[in-house]
């Protein structure tokens, strides 16, 4: 068995693509995953699967969502080894504040060279890294009031989905509890 990591994007944030938690742990106990944990309200799950590649799981998962709830949401997922080279490559881990550090994760790396605009966006304080597994944002003035972390979060943005570094390290800890759980 091994463990994964799914992202789905734009969920629960406003009125529109509503999805609680307990729907969606449903959803994905239905499709054979188990155990299912979440985190958060925003898309974040974490379960075990018997076979699959990331990818694979990505598009039932993005299926079953546009057939039993259609929202049409990008779903990304990352094997637990995925998931931990995002986290190793990150070149501020211990950035001074981490929910305005952003980590942009896409499903096929070679998405993240169209993310290479945001660098002509870049304030004076905010911060960059492209690397091969994510891309990486630091805003020191805040997310809100980037226009890098603006593009990032909107059309820019559109084949990846964000999460701020200290969510990403919830996530490396559920990760690692459901893998040792087991």
């Amino acid at each position: 068995m091994s463990t994964f990591v799914a992202l789905l994007r734009g969920i629960n944030v406003g009125k529109a693509k509503r999805i609680p938690m307990e729907v969606l742990r449903a959803l994905l106990a239905e499709l054979g995953y188990s155990p299912v944990a979440t985190l958060l309200n925003s898309g974040n799950a974490v379960f075990r699967a018997a076979k699959g590649a990331s990818m694979d799981h990505a598009a039932a998962i993005s299926d079953a969502l546009a057939r039993q709830l259609q929202p049409d949401v990008p779903v990304i997922v990352h094997s637990s080894r995925e998931f931990a080279a995002v986290v190793a490559e990150n070149p501020w881990p211990s950035a001074p504040d981490p929910s305005r550090l952003l980590v942009a994760f896409v499903q096929d790396a070679q998405a993240l060279s169209g993310l290479r605009a945001i660098e002509r966006l870049l304030a004076p304080s905010d911060q960059f890294f492209l690397g091969q597994h994510a891309a990486y944002l630091y805003c020191a003035g805040g997310i809100l009031e980037s226009k890098a972390g603006e593009a990032l979060l909107g059309k820019l943005g559109k084949q990846c989905t964000t999460r701020n570094w200290a969510t990403v390290c919830k996530l490396q800890a559920l990760l690692h509890s459901t893998e040792t759980a087991v």
